[in-house]
């Protein structure tokens, strides 16, 4: 095969794969995006993970873990299947994170709990981070 012919093959299975990561990015009703406001830029590499809190049990159940991507964000965190009504709580490591860009910080972690009323609605929940404060809001 030529070179040619192989970088349009390339192309289209690089096509395809970023594809399939936005329909996983988009199919999820909860999304998020870290950025790391000291640098400005978007926090790569930081693990989440997102819990439901159980009201019978009054614990929080474990509901999946991802790593941010080199954007900041983090896809296919929940199911719209799994999506219903009730509490849950994001937990960035933001320790790990400044630890890996050789700083240290003043929060270990962060965790965001937010509740849902309308399962049929998008949620997304962005962290803006810095050593030694973080703010967040209801995005679009």
């Amino acid at each position: 095969m030529s070179r040619a012919r192989l970088r349009h093959v390339e192309a289209h299975i690089v096509a395809a794969k970023q594809s399939s990561d936005m329909a996983a990015q988009h199919s999820s009703p909860i999304t998020t995006h870290v950025l790391n406001t000291v640098d400005g830029i978007p926090a790569s590499q930081m693990p989440i993970s997102l819990h439901r809190l159980d009201t019978a049990l009054t614990l929080w159940s474990l509901i999946s873990t991802g790593t941010t991507d080199d954007d900041g964000r983090c896809p296919g965190l929940i199911t719209r299947e799994a999506f219903t009504p009730g509490m849950y709580k994001m937990r960035f490591e933001t320790g790990q994170y400044w630890e890996n860009q050789g700083q240290t910080c003043f929060y270990p972690y962060v965790e965001i709990v937010f509740t849902i009323s309308d399962s049929a609605r998008k949620y997304h929940v962005p962290l803006l981070l810095s050593r030694f404060s973080y703010s967040t809001y209801r995005g679009s």
